[in-house]
């Protein structure tokens, strides 16, 4: 069958309807948009059936709905669950947006919309590409079976119950991911790894109210300064992070893992100049995609505490805060973690000052042997395709619910992702470039025939 003619047939009726729903803004985390994300995922019912998937539902859950659809008739051959989400992201800033978010536009080979990348766009292919074996060969070389969420912005919260309720009806030897990047142009990735998330808060309190620098300095705490000293404690010289049983479950890189990571030709004197930087940090002896995507991390994000106001105020302040988060890979369990910090804070909590402490998010990280069968297949598809081998990379940020659709499911997960680092996802002007839009239909209907 000649797909890529059927598909460039098809493709001005394809990229209507992906703009047509693109225009409905399907904000999770806004209560007010809580009838579009409806909208939404009515609108991808309609789609699933109209490509010609069966049972396609609509699942009501205590936030927005999940969806999903199948087709099982490939008798004695692999089941491949497709994964994805038609929540997106607020756009603020509005001003920066070159046009509005929720009008999508083409233009310089791009199509702008929020959610063009994150994830409508991709999860779309995947809709277009079932469609597209079913209208040219009358059945799928495979089954397929999809789950689709609303609240993947708003971290998953309900859809790990729905994974545990419905294994069965989701069971699959494989688990398909479109929500993730090429690596540049031309330059397909897989990612084989997710860093996992752990987060607190912490408080230091010193005196029972702010205090007269003149009347009380140098005679009584400052909580500010106590802060300063117990955040110094956290990381060594080297950037190694200082706290007992923090790199417990960490592997060490294979020699294999770090060709993958040099066959990226990173180029960190580019990155200086374009962040503007006179040097990189990080742990030493790595390099740094492998700090990124294979080292866990120990961040503040934010630190406060005292007047910030205009002028000078000579007060010494009574309490001082901060936010910390971790990026974690391999077996790192995020409970340990945050119990191994806990206890070195309380441990270097300097005399005079009284913490407090709040922890916040959990997820692990994911973690799949590039070795794995359906992992090559993916490679090879993407070769036929873009004529270069994905390489197999580890990605610094996390995306929780992938780990546990791995887990959950027992099920090789694969992140064949086809958008790229720039596209602004979150940002405005976010896009999808659409010569992967193109490629991906090619490279997905390629993948299921391998599998």
């Amino acid at each position: 069958m000649d797909y890529k003619a059927y598909f460039e047939n098809n493709r001005e009726q394809h990229l209507n309807e992906l703009q047509e729903w693109l225009a409905i803004p399907s904000i999770s985390a806004l209560s007010e948009h809580k009838g579009d994300v409806y909208k939404a995922a009515e609108w991808l019912a309609a789609k699933l059936t109209e490509a010609g998937l069966e049972h396609v539902e609509i699942h009501e859950t205590k936030g927005h709905p999940l969806i999903t659809a199948d087709y099982l008739h490939a008798e004695g051959k692999p089941t491949v669950l497709i994964y994805g989400h038609y929540d997106v992201q607020p756009v603020d800033p509005l001003h920066l947006w070159e046009t509005p978010p929720f009008e999508p536009s083409i233009r310089d080979g791009k199509l702008y919309a929020r959610g063009a990348t994150d994830d409508k766009g991709q999860l779309f292919l995947h809709v277009k590409a079932v469609e597209a074996i079913l209208k040219q060969e009358k059945e799928l070389p495979v089954n397929i079976k999809f789950c689709i969420e609303g609240e993947e912005e708003v971290s998953s919260p309900n859809l790990p119950l729905f994974l545990e309720e419905n294994k069965e009806k989701l069971a699959a030897d494989v688990v398909l991911v479109s929500d993730t990047s090429l690596l540049a142009p031309g330059k397909p990735a897989i990612s084989t790894g997710l860093r996992g998330l752990c987060s607190l808060e912490l408080s230091l309190n010193t005196a029972n109210t702010d205090l007269h620098s003149g009347s009380y300095g140098g005679g009584v705490p400052n909580a500010l300064h106590a802060m300063v000293e117990l955040l110094s404690t956290l990381h060594d010289k080297q950037g190694r992070v200082s706290v007992e049983g923090f790199y417990n479950g960490v592997q060490e890189l294979s020699p294999e893992m770090r060709e993958e990571f040099a066959k990226q030709q990173f180029d960190e004197e580019k990155l200086k100049q374009d962040l503007g930087l006179d040097a990189l940090y990080g742990e030493e002896g790595y390099s740094f995609v492998e700090r990124i995507g294979a080292r866990p991390t120990l961040e503040l994000n934010g630190v406060y505490g005292g007047f910030q106001g205009e002028g000078t105020k000579t007060v010494i302040p009574k309490e001082a805060h901060a936010k910390i988060t971790c990026r974690l890979v391999a077996n790192q369990d995020p409970q340990a973690c945050l119990d191994a910090i806990e206890a070195h804070l309380n441990a270097h909590t300097p005399v005079g000052a009284k913490l407090t402490i709040t922890p916040k998010e959990k997820a692990f990280a994911f973690n799949i042997d590039p070795s794995h069968p359906m992992l090559q297949k993916a490679a090879d598809a993407y070769e036929t395709v873009y004529g270069t081998r994905a390489l197999f990379t580890k990605d610094g940020g996390s995306i929780p619910i992938v780990e546990k659709l791995a887990s959950t499911l027992n099920a090789p997960t694969v992140m064949m992702g086809f958008g790229l680092p720039d596209e602004n996802l979150h940002a405005p002007n976010e896009h999808f470039n659409l010569e992967n839009f193109d490629k991906g239909l090619l490279t997905i209907v390629e993948y299921l025939k391998r599998v």
